[in-house]
């Protein structure tokens, strides 16, 4: 999952750079604003004087000190607990901060944070009381501009009110940023043309790093104004499959660019200060690129869904996606259900109904006891009313089921310390018995549950996470009676998922989290009423004035969870695929799916006829192959000389491919739906493709662009074939047209002209038969 490789990699990055810091060693809502190389001056003016080398931090509310030795502990000073910011040695009162023209800093402090001693990860030590510490700066001539600023920021930190502190920082940080500008020097090539340039954060799970964004006609590129990780993150604007705006700490402000067709995990999440930047970036890029994937809809998803073309899992995977639910934001990260309610059986039986959960319920009104409890505290709440006063998914719910992965995650999340022992996640069926009976656990599952990796189940980094009342010591998840091993609690949980049972009942839990019982009288009536600040509209934060009413407000809905966007109005349909196959055992997570043929295809041949058509199939010989789409090929078309070869796929792509380069050519994107199938036109001029958006859609080859479009049917274009200058179309709207045509190279114009001849109508839907012709022009569909 997008996570647990997300964290593997910074794992591996430390273990490798042998670099301790990271921005989860500061709290919620701090900048790192920058370092200078330092030495700790240990019992300074004595005997057992000893320096020891590193680096000093300056962030927005801390002081940091990372030794270059692993074996010392990282030292975090909170810069709200120092008594004197000065020279080292200066006598004055508690309350003087003096500035100092000397190499060295000193810091009088109250309390003192010692992180990842030995590089271990582990809960933070804490010593309390009155000290100081000595820090010696390799630059004497920056000692002056970085006293100045620890004044700074230490007056903010000590402000009473926390929106007056957040205020002032943010003024301090908008102050860095005007003066700095992005290095031109950083772009890839001089020949690069700047379209935009503008403020903006970089979003990773519980932290944001300000900078400066720039957009040229090649690149996209992010420059940390602390150069960290890096000096700057650069993405190439023709590896940009997806983009998709996204709503931030609940406002407008948020844009994830994919470089992927299928991950769940992003390449760059940025989050602007101001909504039209946002705005212009995203217009920038979707603009630029002619490779660029369109936004794609929750509707034509949920088509492909029902048609069997996605899995149940990849299906969640795209409304978690298009409901704003990101991996890089803990407050919004993707939801999926609880499917198996049978935690107790030696053996899992997927045949059973009874093995699994409700999915028509949400998890707080599938235990019928607690329910009647909430609904009588319900009818005596006032306005506004709620049933549940927790959610079912937010950053503390996420961590609990990934500390053992995320341990810095959590400790972050925590002020440095781990939850209790017995409130850890400690066992499956521990966990699900809590959801089911507890008074305020309603929590829902992640994506990992239904993955590959069982690093989130194993406790392979040996973390000290406490030890229960029985005396045991957290280590692995215990997991149920009928999985040997967590990889085959894992596969168990995909059959599960993909189990015709789940499949013929997902529509029910998708109503609930993404659909029309999310909100209103709907919810009510299905028992799914949150808290009104985990809504999307429930508060307008523009509104308030009071600073720290803001704060608070914020933080209490970012802390608490958030409801997905609602994708759907109405109730959502069921699955519709007759025959539902285990895509658990046959299906990788992100390949695409395609109903694969077998011998039912033959099966109104004679056995005779059979014999003749294996033995043909026998003797044909595999030239060559490339996969150039992502999901099944629906259409293809050779250009008269062979050189070129068109296809479509219901990844929605029309594709030209050149045998003699052996190189994809083009790819575009007309609609956010399938293309059904291809054809070209006389002269290799024009190629035409049909679409579940019920249109047909020219293509100029030698213009590369879209020429025009043919609004044809009331449903899905199933087919269409070109005979005798006539264009014919076929539709899931159960008809068959007939257009008398004149494609545009034969005429004066770029348009093509096409007239309705007739329209033959059918008892059921033209889906996936050909059209056949007979010498006097008579069409047959088969």
């Amino acid at each position: 999952m997008a996570f647990t490789r997300k964290t593997r990699r910074e794992q591996q990055l430390q273990l490798y750079s042998r670099e301790r810091f990271s921005l989860l060693l500061l709290n919620l809502e701090e900048y790192y604003f920058e370092q200078h190389t330092a030495n700790h001056i240990q019992n300074k003016g004595g005997q057992n004087e000893r320096k020891i080398r590193g680096s000093l931090k300056i962030c927005s509310k801390s002081v940091i000190f990372e030794p270059d030795a692993i074996s010392q502990p990282i030292i975090k000073i909170p810069l709200r607990d120092c008594i004197k910011i000065g020279k080292h040695g200066e006598n004055g009162s508690n309350r003087h901060f003096a500035k100092t023209k000397s190499g060295e800093i000193s810091l009088i402090f109250s309390q003192v944070y010692f992180i990842k001693e030995h590089n271990i990860v582990a809960p933070y030590k804490i010593e309390r009381g009155k000290m100081e510490y000595v820090f010696e700066l390799d630059v004497s001539g920056k000692v002056e501009d970085v006293v100045e600023t620890l004044l700074q920021l230490h007056r903010a930190s000590c402000l009473d009110k926390l929106g007056d502190q957040t205020a002032m920082i943010t003024a301090i940080l908008q102050s860095r940023l005007a003066r700095t500008s992005f290095d031109k020097n950083r772009f890839q090539s001089v020949s690069e043309k700047l379209h935009m340039e503008c403020k903006a954060e970089m979003v990773t799970p519980l932290v944001t790093n300000p900078g400066h964004v720039c957009i040229t006609d090649t690149n996209l590129y992010f420059q940390p104004l602390n150069g960290y990780p890096k000096p700057v993150v650069q993405i190439t604007l023709q590896d940009v499959r997806r983009i998709y705006k996204r709503r931030h700490g609940l406002m407008p402000l948020g844009l994830e660019v994919f470089c992927t067709e299928d991950d769940l995990c992003s390449d760059i999440y940025l989050k602007f200060y101001e909504p039209q930047d946002r705005d212009d970036l995203y217009f920038y890029i979707a603009t630029y690129l002619e490779h660029h994937v369109a936004e794609r809809t929750a509707e034509s998803y949920m088509l492909q869904w029902q048609r069997g073309h996605l899995s149940n899992y990849q299906y969640l995977l795209h409304l978690n996606n298009l409901a704003d639910r990101s991996c890089n934001d803990l407050s919004q990260y993707p939801v999926f259900p609880w499917i198996i309610s049978d935690y107790c059986s030696a053996e899992l039986d997927l045949s059973n109904p009874g093995t699994f959960r409700d999915l028509s319920r949400p998890v707080g009104a599938l235990n019928k006891e607690r329910l009647e409890r909430l609904l009588a505290r319900y009818q005596e709440m006032p306005e506004p009313k709620f049933m549940y006063g927790s959610h079912y998914s937010s950053p503390g719910y996420v961590l609990f089921y990934l500390v053992r992965i995320a341990p810095e995650y959590m400790l972050c999340l925590q002020n440095g310390r781990f939850d209790n022992a017995d409130r850890m996640f400690n066992s499956i069926g521990e966990t699900w018995k809590n959801c089911l009976d507890g008074a305020t656990d309603f929590k829902e599952l992640i994506p990992e549950f239904y993955g590959d990796d069982v690093s989130f189940l194993v406790n392979n980094l040996k973390l000290d996470l406490g030890k229960r009342q029985g005396g045991q010591m957290v280590d692995d998840v215990e997991l149920p009676p009928w999985a040997r091993s967590p990889e085959d609690f894992l596969q168990k949980s995909k059959d599960a998922l993909e189990s015709n049972y789940v499949s013929e009942h997902l529509h029910e839990w998708i109503d609930l989290i993404f659909g029309y019982k999310q909100k209103g009288s709907d919810a009510v009536g299905a028992h799914n009423v949150f808290h009104p600040l985990t809504y999307e509209g429930g508060v307008d934060l523009n509104s308030i004035e009071d600073p720290d009413e803001k704060v608070a407000m914020l933080t209490q809905i970012l802390e608490f969870g958030q409801t997905p966007k609602q994708l759907f109005v109405t109730p959502h349909p069921r699955r519709i695929t007759p025959k539902f196959k285990n895509f658990s055992q046959t299906y990788s997570h992100n390949a695409p799916m395609a109903d694969s043929p077998g011998e039912e295809s033959f099966e109104d041949l004679t056995e005779e006829s059979k014999t003749l058509a294996w033995n043909n199939i026998a003797k044909l010989q595999l030239h060559d192959q490339h996969k150039i789409h992502k999901e099944a090929v629906t259409g293809i078309a050779v250009s008269c000389n062979g050189s070129s070869v068109f296809t479509t796929s219901q990844d929605s792509t029309l594709k030209m491919f050149s045998k003699e380069s052996k190189m994809l050519q083009r790819s575009i994107s007309f609609s956010n739906m399938a293309l059904s199938s291809c054809l070209l036109l006389p002269g290799d001029a024009t190629v035409i493709s049909s679409s579940w958006d019920n249109n047909v859609y020219f293509y100029s080859i030698a213009f590369a662009r879209r020429q025009d479009t043919l609004m044809g049917h009331d449903d899905a274009v199933s087919k269409i074939c070109w005979h005798d200058n006539r264009l014919y179309s076929a539709s899931w709207d159960s008809t068959v047209k007939v257009w008398s045509g004149v494609p545009a190279e034969m005429t004066c114009t770029r348009r093509q002209r096409f007239d309705m001849l007739a329209e033959l109508e059918h008892d059921v839907s033209v889906t996936m038969g050909q059209l056949c012709f007979r010498p006097f022009g008579t069409v047959y569909d088969v």
